[in-house]
């Protein structure tokens, strides 16, 4: 009971994710055997979903269906050519709502925030992201939709792939973005030409979830076995501290993302069907691996890499639209969409920042660097890109002035500084040639 308790404390996230596979499970080999219909198989990933969403955020689960039904509303009564920009508008109205409701009882009244109201609003943050993928597609066309001159029994034939793409019990509380096509394609062919049984590979991964969990847990007991003291540790012992809590902070994010991967793969989805001969591949749907993430070099391959879903998404939502400073509007909008918290504002704009200077520098030293050279500096941007992405995750993550604190007292801060210096320099000198 002890260990349970401490489980549940300690990891809500992967717990409520682990609860969730055995119905994954149960879908899989339903569906791949024809004991479900294609409605039945939308409608066991909805009622999955609402089931899902009311256990784990209770009343706040209201948040979820709210979106949802609007969504399907303007769906239903706005011209496709501009349902993207009502659907977008809305959204990010009503999930700011409640960011900043968050703020005002942690900042203005000090009062303590439900966990279950903390779930509700990732998850709000998630369904954006569906949603405004949705309304792109039906926007560009990708997706037709004739709704019009249906009966009522058609119209909700029709609008149950919508309903079970947003509210999907394996994509709920996390995991990668995947389009509606895609998805569509998934539930429709599983078993038409079902993946292979996906057992042993969801064990493999939550064995990783475990490794990576240990990890983090030996981190953590070796940096509060050697606290940083300002007053009595050199520079280079501050640094290092703060790199070791960054990557515990970040090696969260790598656990839940495999675990979001093992409940979809547990449903069947994510498998890509290689040559023949070769090892199944169920990596269709991942936000990323840790060790590609980690091994990126510059701060712009870091960019792309991580949650790379949401990389994509913002990409296409914002990035490409933008015809005047596309980076730094991408970063705008996703401190937005994270909740606008002050540490999100240093953390984001310093990304976005470092980013644009690191491809100032790239394009200015790669061509004047030897061999020998180039692997010099590619450890030495490896080393650059893990202190950046120290500072930012401490400022993104703490969300308060205490990060920034912690930052300046350790010196680490010193890297990114540096680096927005440079791209002054640099800028000011391709001004005045």
């Amino acid at each position: 009971m002890g260990l349970m308790s401490w489980l549940w404390e300690r990891h809500q996230f992967l717990m409520h994710q682990c609860f969730s596979l055995p119905f994954a499970f149960l879908f899989y080999f339903l569906a791949k055997r024809g004991h479900l219909s294609l409605t039945h198989r939308y409608l066991f990933v909805s009622v999955g979903g609402c089931f899902l969403a009311v256990v784990t955020m209770g009343v706040y689960s209201v948040l979820l269906f709210t979106s949802t039904f609007v969504f399907i509303l303007l769906v239903c009564s706005v011209d496709p050519r501009c349902v993207h920009a009502w659907v977008f508008g809305i959204q990010m109205l009503w999930q700011t709502f409640w960011h900043l409701l968050i703020q005002y009882r942690e900042y203005y009244l000090h009062e303590p925030v439900s966990i279950r109201l903390f779930l509700a609003v990732s998850s709000l943050m998630l369904l954006t992201q569906r949603i405004t993928s949705l309304s792109m597609d039906l926007q560009e066309k990708r997706v037709l939709l004739t709704i019009a001159d249906s009966s009522k029994k058609k119209t909700c034939v029709k609008l149950l792939p919508l309903i079970s793409y947003i509210l999907n019990f394996t994509t709920l509380l996390g995991g990668p973005l995947c389009s509606y096509s895609q998805f569509v394609s998934l539930i429709a062919g599983i078993n038409i030409n079902p993946p292979p049984n996906p057992l042993s590979v969801v064990f493999i991964k939550l064995m990783q979830v475990l490794l990576l969990e240990w990890g983090r847990f030996c981190l953590v007991y070796f940096l509060k076995l050697n606290t940083y003291n300002p007053s009595n540790s050199v520079i280079l012992h501050g640094m290092l501290w703060v790199w070791g809590l960054a990557l515990v902070l970040r090696i969260q994010y790598y656990s839940h993302w495999r675990i979001s991967e093992c409940l979809n793969n547990a449903a069947g989805f994510g498998f890509w069907e290689k040559s023949p001969g070769d090892s199944p591949d169920w990596s269709r749907l991942s936000d990323g691996d840790v060790w590609t993430i980690e091994s990126s070099s510059r701060m712009s391959e870091f960019a792309r890499r991580w949650n790379a879903t949401t990389a994509l998404w913002l990409r296409r939502l914002v990035y490409i639209k933008c015809k005047r400073f596309p980076l730094f509007m991408t970063f705008s909008f996703s401190l937005w969409w994270h909740g606008g918290h002050f540490g999100h504002f240093v953390g984001f704009l310093t990304w976005a920042a470092t980013v644009e200077a690191d491809y100032h520098i790239h394009k200015y030293l790669q061509p004047k660097l030897s061999s020998t050279w180039r692997k010099i500096y590619t450890c030495l941007n490896w080393i650059n890109t893990q202190m950046i992405v120290a500072c930012i995750v401490i400022a993104v993550e703490l969300r308060n002035i205490s990060g920034l604190r912690l930052l300046s007292v350790t010196h680490i801060g010193l890297f990114p500084f540096f680096n927005i210096i440079l791209l002054f320099i640099l800028f000011t000198l391709n001004t005045a040639y």
